[in-house]
């Protein structure tokens, strides 16, 4: 069985990043052990110019790996966008459930994060795998609505629709 997605997903300053930095612990607290991914359109580098690592890309490797007794990197030249369940499939071993930030427009289970002062109209509807919607204030969606505040019920409801059966 392959393990749950569940995108976080949101306008930009909507505050997917701290969402995601809350469910983690809670997560965690019960048992469970959490991946994340993190989609950047625009591009990002961790192998900076005179490193290792970079001197062996420059050098030609299509793919090079940065390790030490307590963390991996690897380094990877691909010719497109993966999908969130390739990057799953491909790079994601030991974890009950990845949580996703951005991939808005990918298949899987969505919590919306909102913020009213941002004026701003919500991105997903159900037929887009709307599961939830953590806000600052109330929206009647059809989805439940959770106080952005409100870990304990938003971790509450991912546990119960996707990995109560985990620990068993």
């Amino acid at each position: 069985m392959s393990t749950p997605i569940i995108s976080i997903v949101g306008k930009s300053n909507s505050g997917k990043t701290t969402l995601v930095e809350k469910l983690i612990p809670e997560l965690m607290k019960r048992g469970y052990r959490v991946a994340t991914i993190k989609h950047n359109k625009h591009g990002f580098d961790i192998d900076h110019e005179g490193k290792d690592s970079w001197r062996h890309k420059q050098a030609g490797a299509c793919m090079t790996v940065i390790a030490c007794p307590t963390r991996v990197a690897l380094i990877e030249d691909i010719k497109r966008d993966y999908s969130l369940d390739e990057i799953r499939d491909n790079y994601i071993k030991n974890a009950d459930v990845i949580l996703a930030e951005g991939f808005k427009g990918n298949p899987f289970p969505k919590i919306e994060v909102f913020r009213s002062e941002l004026k701003r109209e919500l991105l997903c509807g159900n037929e887009d795998n709307l599961l939830a919607i953590a806000a600052d204030a109330h929206l009647d969606t059809g989805v439940p609505c959770f106080d952005i505040n409100d870990i304990r019920s938003i971790t509450d409801l991912i546990e119960n629709k996707f990995l109560k059966s985990t620990l068993d």
